[in-house]
């Protein structure tokens, strides 16, 4: 039985904890025990509506650039929809045809049963494409009325531009959340402006999914920034799954590469999860909402199976089973456990390929080939895939080029990120020896020892997150945006961060609070002082360049199609240029530049026979094969430059076709001479043999356009 002095002494302990517990808790100048001081709410206040002016100062700079680089608002039409390049103009183009149907319910069943996008095919758009955000604002615009008071065109532009707004106050946040001080906050944004050439594209290619999507992705990885912090209340907690969640779902319902993106996010969790950085319960939470974010997109995209068959969903559920059949992978001692987590990751990486085989075999899914074939070739396999190699040789599908890091270095980003991201992952690296080397159950005795020096979950989460999108970015430049804008953030988090500042002054014997709290607002002042004055000029000077959209042939090619074509009429082509006339001329087509269907990919390499060594019979055949009616051929491909042999298109058909490129240069012993000359370069001589097939009906210095004889070909 306790005696009557052991319940003293109890009691007394008890007492001395709560007041040392009050202590703690009741600090001048942060929270009370009625909430946050006057202070604090203040600091927040200021803070947000830091975040909200950045984020519309860079909305209404890269509006600006965009408007004084065309001279937008007083270009025609026409003209306006042609500097919608590319796929641009193929997404730009649902959100016309949404507009113009003679109701929303039948704008949106012509989409559900489309038969323009791809001649003599009826496809689902809202399946095959992320083009929900143009059915939603052109629902916006006709419910609200807006003809009267603002140009369509406009109310989509100014819509993507205000998703800057979203994109910089996320990143704000992301940095202030890591640091604690809206200071830093202040340099990631002022960052992320300077630096625009290599942060975005959005002013010259404003219908392109990524800008839809990444101002999502940078609120989702805020959300996570904040959840994966210790101590969150149970609300807190919710409240953050929730952001991270919707989040997520609109993030992957507005981008096709969705679930590459979210794979090596999740990867990224498998690997902190493993080395013990962070709970396994919250990496497991966030596996579900990636999970539920997919699984909801493809039942709105009427269950596209290239979702169904992602690597996400597979690594997902692999790594659940292998957690399940695997128990204790935390405990032991260093050798066991780093035994246990090669065996756990050599299961994962078994599962994940034999579920995803699986469930390809099943759903009999072909779609994401060409991506799998694309890394096999920039891992340097050699490939003679045509749709592999028209990736490799795109200059976005390159290596990220070395001038990027001069620019990054100029604006004072490149330094202090690389300083940081070297120090913080020495600091991770002790800190993941000292959990191998610790068993689980003795780390939760003593986690009051451990806090003072082991990495915070959120940052490591931002470590590795950097790592991986780094690496993506450097192999493959058309992704460096992801990466870019993450390193305004974790090079502001590092100058204006109280461990890092603290570490290094511990580290030289003059550590005080007071002398790093200097440190830190003084490093962020300094350097945002430093690149405002150094881009000021530049700035200044960009708003003020004024410029004119100048493409006549383009819109003379566009006009002479509107006007001397029947609209039901076929015209085959280039996949860039027939996303223009389908959104100038709305006139069928035989192919287009979203690429993620294999149909459509072979249908592609097909058409692209115009530019091959192939007699005028065949090329007849295949055209008409597609119901075309009208070809245009575009001298810039047929007699390309801007690649070097090997990677011009013309060079891709020839390999395909298994014959010799033109040029002086190395071949394949296997490729043979053809029998026929270039059908593009040909056909301009109008000789008997090919004028029986093909009539010219339209030329200018750029395009020839020529009209299909029906007649069928005699064998």
């Amino acid at each position: 039985m306790t005696t009557v002095r052991q319940r003293k002494r109890i009691n007394a302990s008890e007492q001395t904890s709560n007041s040392s517990h009050i202590n703690k808790t009741s600090k001048p100048n942060v929270k009370g025990i009625y909430g946050p001081s006057a202070w604090s709410i203040l600091c927040y206040i200021v803070g947000a509506s830091l975040a909200l002016g950045l984020g519309l100062v860079t909305s209404y700079y890269v509006a600006t650039l965009h408007e004084n680089d065309l001279w937008f608002s007083s270009i025609k039409e026409v003209e306006r929809e042609i500097s919608f390049r590319t796929e641009c103009g193929l997404y730009y183009s649902y959100y016309k045809q949404m507009l113009h149907a003679p109701s929303i319910t039948q704008g949106i069943t012509d989409l559900i049963y489309d038969n323009k996008t791809e001649s003599m095919r009826t496809i689902n758009i809202l399946e095959r494409m992320n083009v929900y955000q143009e059915v939603l604002l052109a629902v916006i615009y006709r419910a609200l009325n807006l003809w009267s008071y603002l140009e369509p065109v406009y109310f989509y532009i100014y819509t993507l531009f205000g998703l800057q707004t979203v994109y910089v106050a996320a990143l704000y946040i992301n940095s202030w959340l890591l640091s604690g001080t809206w200071l830093s906050g202040i340099l990631a944004a002022l960052w992320y402006i300077v630096n625009r050439i290599d942060t975005t594209r959005v002013e010259f290619t404003i219908p392109l999914r990524e800008n839809w999507a990444l101002p999502f992705f940078a609120v989702q990885i805020a959300g996570i920034s904040y959840f994966l912090r210790p101590g969150l209340t149970q609300i807190k907690m919710r409240l953050s799954l929730l952001v991270v969640f919707i989040s997520t779902f609109i993030f992957s319902l507005t981008w096709q590469f969705n679930q590459f993106i979210l794979l090596i996010q999740s990867l990224a969790l498998f690997a902190l999860d493993c080395l013990d950085l962070i709970p396994t319960n919250k990496v497991r939470s966030l596996y579900m909402i990636q999970a539920a974010s997919l699984v909801l997109v493809c039942v709105l995209q009427f269950f596209n199976t290239m979702i169904l068959g992602s690597l996400l969903l597979s690594f997902i559920l692999a790594v659940v089973i292998a957690q399940e059949l695997q128990k204790n992978l935390k405990n032991g001692h260093l050798h066991r456990r780093i035994w246990n987590l090669c065996v756990h990751v050599a299961v994962v990486l078994c599962f994940t390929a034999l579920i995803n085989v699986c469930v390809k075999k099943i759903l009999n899914l072909q779609s994401d080939e060409h991506i799998f074939k694309f890394i096999q070739a920039k891992m340097g396999f050699k490939m003679r895939d045509f749709d592999a190699n028209l990736y490799i040789c795109e200059e976005p599908f390159q290596l990220l080029p070395l001038d990027t890091f001069g620019r990054l270095s100029d604006s004072i980003l490149l330094y202090p990120y690389v300083i940081v991201i070297f120090f913080l992952i020495i600091m991770t690296a002790i800190t993941v020896f000292y959990n191998l080397r610790n068993p689980s159950t003795s780390k939760k005795m003593n986690q009051h020892k451990e806090k003072s020096y082991l990495v915070r979950a959120d940052v490591a989460y931002h470590i590795m997150h950097s790592i991986l999108f780094g690496g993506l970015a450097i192999s493959t430049m058309r992704m460096k945006y992801l990466w870019t804008s993450h390193m305004c953030v974790l090079a502001s988090f590092g100058l204006a961060s109280m461990d890092i500042w603290g570490t290094v002054l511990k580290l030289l014997h003059l550590h005080t609070p007071q002398r790093t709290s200097a440190f830190r607002y003084s490093a962020s002042i300094l350097v945002g002082v430093a690149v405002v004055y150094k881009f000021w000029p530049r700035i200044t000077e960009e708003i003020s360049e004024l410029r004119e959209f100048y493409d006549p042939d383009t819109v003379q090619l566009m006009n002479w199609i509107t006007t001397n074509t029947p609209k039901l009429a076929v015209f085959a082509g280039s996949m860039q240029l027939l996303a223009g006339v389908k959104l100038c001329t709305g006139r069928v087509l035989t192919n287009h530049p979203h690429y993620e269907d294999k149909v459509l990919r072979d249908r592609t390499k097909l058409v692209y026979q115009i530019y091959a060594k192939r007699s005028p019979e065949d090329v007849h055949s295949i055209l008409r094969s597609f119901g075309t009616d009208y070809v245009i051929l575009e001298d810039s491909i047929c007699y390309e430059r801007r690649h070097g042999r090997g990677c011009r298109l013309r060079d891709l058909l020839d390999i395909n076709n298994g014959h010799i490129m033109e040029g002086a240069g190395y071949n394949d012993p296997d490729l043979k001479p053809s029998s026929s000359p270039r059908f593009c370069d040909e056909v301009k001589k109008d000789s008997p043999s090919y004028t029986k097939y093909f009539t010219r009906v339209f030329k200018n210095k750029t395009f020839q356009v020529y009209r299909l004889s029906r007649k069928a070909v005699v064998k």
